[in-house]
């Protein structure tokens, strides 16, 4: 069998749940192997982003143990989306297919296997996409909805309920590297890249052990990093909210005008509505230099063009 694949996990401070992990992916891969739909050469691959305990240490020791494991160590922390990118553009060289999953044991194992079948079935991209948010708190549901309608809204190709389990084959992955932009954002490049694709339903588990990576303050950063990265819509809604503000100060004064004339006492009275005016229109101007600032910052490191990771060591074989 010639389909060698490459599953890259990234892991930061996966201590606690990586033998588990390991120990279920390399059962899964033996299966395949055994099933004859991938080659006993695929690998699974594990990246270190800048872990701060035993991690890499884990790593080394499977890949001493077994060598279907390997491992890329990264100089220092680049962040969940470098670490996904590093992983897969090490692979793409001796693999058909990569597979990228998160080492908490989340996403479901058992969907690589249609996965696979998609892929041998000629589809390039295959996504996994989450059927249900039923353990997830009805603040995590309702913000991460509310987060891809919005993306749609904006004329963002996303996947809804996907986020960065999915298969890719060889030449998306070439053409992956044509990408370089610094601020990452996977889930929205990767439909840009096209070819034939599907999508894999599957239900979320509970994390096996160890914390979320993903605070509310990161998943609030990442969806702005997302939404930015993709989408000039907020400066044109920075546009309209200005047209508007426009047209009720002339609707205003032309009350407070006519008030003037007929005599009206709400002249006199209206500190309250002029203090109101002067603090919503101070939020937008604040607002609205808030958004143009984040489009800029994002211009400052793109011309920049700094690497978006180093990799310090690669154990393979």
């Amino acid at each position: 069998m010639s389909n060698t694949l490459c599953i890259v996990v990234p892991c930061y401070n996966e201590e606690a749940v990586l033998h588990e992990t390991a120990k279920r992916l390399k059962d899964k891969v033996r299966t395949l192997i055994n099933a004859g739909k991938i080659s006993d050469k695929s690998r699974i691959v594990f990246v270190n982003d800048g872990s701060k305990d035993k991690t890499w240490e884990i790593i080394c020791d499977l890949h001493k143990d077994d060598v279907v494991f390997s491992g890329i160590n990264l100089a220092k922390n680049a962040g969940h989306q470098n670490a996904v990118l590093a992983g897969l553009m090490t692979v793409k060289n001796f693999c058909d297919n990569a597979i990228t999953m998160d080492a908490d044991l989340q996403d479901d194992i058992d969907a690589v296997d249609e996965m696979i079948e998609k892929a041998l079935n000629g589809c390039d991209v295959v996504y996994g996409v989450r059927n249900k948010r039923k353990k997830d708190t009805f603040l995590k549901r309702f913000t991460a909805e509310s987060f891809y309608k919005m993306m749609k809204a904006m004329g963002v190709n996303v996947v809804f309920n996907h986020a960065d389990y999915r298969l890719m084959s060889k030449r998306v992955l070439e053409h992956l590297s044509e990408f370089k932009e610094v601020n990452l954002f996977l889930r929205g490049m990767i439909p840009l890249i096209g070819f034939k694709s599907d999508n894999v339903y599957y239900e979320r588990s509970e994390r096996f052990a160890g914390e979320s990576k993903y605070p509310l303050s990161k998943m609030l950063s990442f969806a702005i990093n997302g939404i930015t990265s993709f989408s000039v819509t907020p400066l044109r809604l920075i546009t309209t909210i200005g047209i508007i503000t426009i047209f009720i100060s002339i609707a205003a004064f032309m009350y407070i005008l006519i008030s003037f004339f007929v005599g009206s006492e709400l002249v006199e009275r209206g500190w309250a509505s002029i203090m109101s005016s002067i603090w919503l229109i101070g939020g937008i101007q604040i607002l609205s230099i808030g958004v143009i600032g984040e489009y800029i910052g994002k211009i400052y490191f793109e011309t920049k063009a700094r690497p978006r990771y180093i990799i310090e060591s690669f154990i393979n074989e």
